[in-house]
């Protein structure tokens, strides 16, 4: 139900339990199906891990961070202001796109009239691609966010001053209490409010609040699957006049057609370059053992 570095809030059939792994390396996050044995008062060991049916997290060429596991949905939290990364929605739609889960973004704080528009048009190319945005207040209604939600183990997932917080709050009666109740449990020091939360909203739905994040590594894909995950690439797999093109300079290039015919923006085509060029300074530190290895497959 909450993760925080080697510690873990564990929601048992008839209680919670403040957990902690079995081993020195931590590799839970939350939403996992876990075994625990008990380990005193209000304590437990993680002795298991279940299969995992999804797994949302990030990456550079020396660490990562797991962010949910067991997700069906990833909701980017994007705000009129302050003005968002749109480096960092692109990596997060993508990090969702190779895990398999459904996408939704949020345009909150739609009540400041005057950066509204600016901000539509930032978002005017990802839904050309055929992503959902969903706009909002969250001060005010939230009524389309729930309707989104219904049947799905949703993640937020955005940088810090969107409006994840009041937008939980929004969302989930008394979460304030549940995380201030959280953090006691998890408190270790500094750095308690840094946790992710799984809240239940019902039977069947379920919201997963993360940390805000200022960057979005995607060190542990495949060069095939993030070219895979930029939506625009897809009818052009494959055509290449080269198996192993690597869309920059190579003739007959169908995704260098597509940018000339403006069927893929220049901007993205950067993006996808300059990510290349980072799996390939990942892949350089895997083969000196400085890089992470990959967890445990979804």
């Amino acid at each position: 139900m909450a993760a925080h570095g080697r510690h873990y809030v564990v929601d048992c059939a008839d209680r919670s339990l403040t957990c902690f792994p079995r081993a020195k390396r931590s590799e839970y996050a939350c939403g996992d199906l876990v075994g625990v044995e008990a380990a005193g008062t209000g304590q437990g060991r993680i002795v298991e891990l279940f299969e995992r049916h999804t797994l949302l997290y990030r990456s550079d060429a020396f660490r990562q961070k797991l962010i949910a596991a067991n997700a069906t949905l990833v909701i980017a939290v994007v705000a009129t202001d302050p003005p968002f990364s749109d480096d960092l929605l692109a990596r997060t739609l993508m990090a969702a796109e190779a895990g398999g889960l459904d996408t939704l973004i949020v345009l909150n704080k739609v009540d400041l009239a005057d950066r509204l528009d600016a901000a539509r048009a930032h978002l005017q190319e990802y839904q050309a691609l055929g992503y959902r945005v969903t706009e909002l207040c969250a001060r005010r209604d939230v009524a389309p966010l729930r309707a989104a939600i219904v049947g799905q183990v949703a993640v937020l997932v955005g940088q810090s001053g969107m409006g994840k917080s009041t937008l939980v709050n929004a969302l989930v009666p008394g979460a304030r209490a549940a995380t201030a109740e959280i953090s006691r449990a998890l408190a270790s020091g500094r750095h308690t409010t840094t946790h992710t939360t799984l809240y239940r909203l019902d039977e069947s739905s379920a919201l997963i609040d993360s940390p805000g994040l200022q960057s979005f590594g995607l060190a542990h894909l495949q060069r095939s699957e993030l070219e895979a995950a930029f939506r625009e690439f897809r009818p052009h797999a494959g055509a290449c006049r080269f198996r192993d093109c690597s869309h920059r300079s190579e003739p007959d290039c169908a995704i260098r057609v597509a940018l000339a015919a403006g069927r893929i923006t220049p901007r993205r085509l950067e993006l996808f370059l300059r990510l290349c060029d980072e799996l390939e300074y990942a892949d350089s530190q895997r083969q000196t053992g400085a890089a992470p290895r990959r967890p445990s497959p979804a």
